[in-house]
């Protein structure tokens, strides 16, 4: 059974177009899971229009990484996968994943290419001096329950990142699902694909302070 775990945070306009694509999944053997992380619009209310299909864990705004840890403690999947909820699966993401995951029994976790707005990441097969230097796997991948070792809370940003490396320091590494199985509307770890010349403009905050959150990784993993 696979597992999917939606932090929830005043996501009313994006979550019932997640939720419809995980609902219309070709694999059927799923508990879905949403943690509303303290929404103060109408994502609670929505959410529990579904409550017959999905779970609904509530909390106060503790942070999406506190969030995806609670729903992972209340999973019963052999599989994981974290959705964020403005990201809509292709109807066959899922058993594909399973699939890829089955056929490489030595793999921790699969990742796929997907669409961010009009662009597609193409990505590329695992490569863990890549992994090092740069964020490139989404956190919407499919794991191993045995292989994840929770979001680390304390990170503001990268959290993602974060996780792929600790699963990489204890002997997992990931494998490539080539095709584009998944688009996000907004939001998500992108600061790894934002164009270099906005790295090259100081005043803008958003760009340092994730360069900030780049170099706490970084020393955390012993990168630097």
């Amino acid at each position: 059974m696979i597992s999917v775990i939606i932090p929830v945070y005043n996501a009313a306009q994006t979550i019932e177009n997640c939720l419809a694509s995980l609902l219309g999944q070709t694999m059927t053997e799923l508990e879905i899971i949403a943690v509303n992380d303290g929404s103060t619009d109408n994502s609670g209310a929505i959410l529990e229009k579904y409550q017959d299909k999905i779970r609904i864990l509530n909390q106060e705004n503790y942070g999406a990484p506190t969030a995806r840890n609670r729903g992972f403690e209340a999973s019963r999947g052999e599989y994981i996968i974290f959705c964020d909820a403005d990201i809509i699966m292709k109807p066959n993401m899922l058993a594909l994943m399973e699939q890829k995951l089955t056929e490489n029994p030595a793999a921790a976790y699969v990742y796929s290419s997907f669409k961010f707005g009009f662009k597609t990441f193409k990505l590329w097969p695992f490569d863990p001096a890549k992994l090092k230097k740069m964020p490139y796997i989404h956190t919407s991948s499919l794991i191993r329950r045995e292989f994840f070792p929770g979001f680390d809370e304390n990170l503001k940003k990268f959290q993602d990142w974060d996780l792929w490396l600790t699963i990489l320091e204890r002997g997992g590494q990931g494998i490539w699902l080539e095709q584009s199985l998944f688009s996000i509307k907004s939001g998500g770890t992108m600061s790894s694909w934002l164009p270099k010349i906005f790295y090259q403009l100081p005043w803008l905050k958003k760009v340092k302070a994730y360069r900030q959150a780049e170099r706490i990784i970084k020393i955390k993993h012993n990168l630097l």
